[in-house]
């Protein structure tokens, strides 16, 4: 496998980008590091030659900044890491595309200049994976349509259950529908239309959940709009590290509660293990034709790692291929 990487991604690239690159170098990796030649390679040289043997740059001038707006880098950087990048994936020269970069750049990339959407599908998605009691679980949309028609979420359900069960790994992912009640009275018009037509396909479809019910382990797959799904995952991520923030005060709080912290610092590791994003490492944009992962923008050289692990999964699945095909088979129904 030849994964790209855009080495000038991350909020702070391309330190954490190369170093991840580097980490799934070692393990045999073939990894093509996309962004401004100087910059890459000078990081590069605080490795050992043979750490980044299995490692090629490639040069891209422009640099799409976090601020850049959308709809206009898309024209205005033709020659950025993110258009290079998945020139190489339309092109076959890669097979996966790993980014921590502006993540409404990279769908408009994808979408309209680079890769383009899947024949059949309406809209690409944006996902983010997470972890319940240690199984995964996919969300989508969660950010690049924040206004979707039921056709839209029928395909996004599609498209997360073909994932779910071939890159995660999941027999018959349960696919459930993000609402304000279990009940099937309950949620907008474009939920009530969109439940009506999931129970007419062919999918695991469960119903309705609730935002409490994200971690008891009811669905693998939970689609919703882009605006909800946004809002859903940002008050999610504040809200633990808000708690982090409350526990790591009240464990320095006395004496005692520090004595007693540093004996349970293994198990305070492993929970912080089992809730760290980075341990996933990115999510896909589905419904564009190429692998594209995509990784928050604070990501250090661990979660780059397990982004591009996350982007080798992914190809070797044959997820684009299986969305391609199913495609035919939810239209019919």
């Amino acid at each position: 496998m030849r994964i790209v990487v855009d080495a000038m991604g991350s909020d702070t690239f391309p330190q954490p980008d190369v170093q991840g690159a580097v980490l799934a170098a070692e393990s045999g990796k073939k990894i093509i590091l996309v962004g401004q030649e100087k910059i890459i390679k000078e990081e590069l040289d605080k490795y050992k030659p043979s750490q980044r043997q299995n490692i090629e740059v490639v040069h891209a001038q422009d640099i799409i900044s976090m601020s850049d707006k959308p709809s206009v880098v898309g024209k205005e950087k033709p020659n950025s890491s993110m258009h290079i990048g998945m020139n190489l994936v339309k092109d076959g020269q890669a097979d996966a595309f790993v980014t921590a970069g502006n993540t409404g750049a990279a769908h408009a990339i994808a979408m309209l200049f680079t890769l383009k959407r899947i024949k059949g599908i309406k809209r690409p998605a944006l996902s983010i994976i997470f972890s319940v009691y240690d199984k995964p679980v996919i969300i989508l949309d969660v950010g690049a349509n924040a206004d979707a028609k039921p056709e839209w979420l029928v395909q996004f359900a599609l498209m997360g259950s073909v994932y779910a069960n071939l890159a995660l790994e999941l027999p018959t992912p349960r696919v459930a529908l993000m609402s304000n009640g279990e009940e099937e009275g309950k949620g907008t018009q474009a939920i009530l239309e969109t439940r009506s037509l999931l129970q007419k396909t062919s999918l695991n479809f469960i119903g309705n959940i609730e935002p409490k019910d994200m971690h008891n382990n009811t669905a693998d797959v939970i689609v919703t709009d882009g605006f909800t799904g946004n809002i859903l995952i940002k008050t999610f991520e504040a809200s633990t590290r808000y708690l982090s923030n409350i526990i790591r005060e009240e464990l320095k709080a006395s004496i005692l509660s520090t004595i007693g912290a540093l004996f349970a610092r293994s198990a305070f590791n492993r929970v912080r293990r089992r809730v760290d994003p980075s341990e996933i490492g990115g999510a896909p944009l589905l419904g564009v034709n190429g692998t594209v992962i995509i990784a928050h923008g604070g990501s250090d050289g661990f979660a780059i790692k397990n982004a591009i692990n996350q982007a080798e999964i992914a190809a070797k699945a044959g997820i684009i291929e299986a969305i391609r095909n199913n495609i035919p088979n939810i239209e019919g129904e």
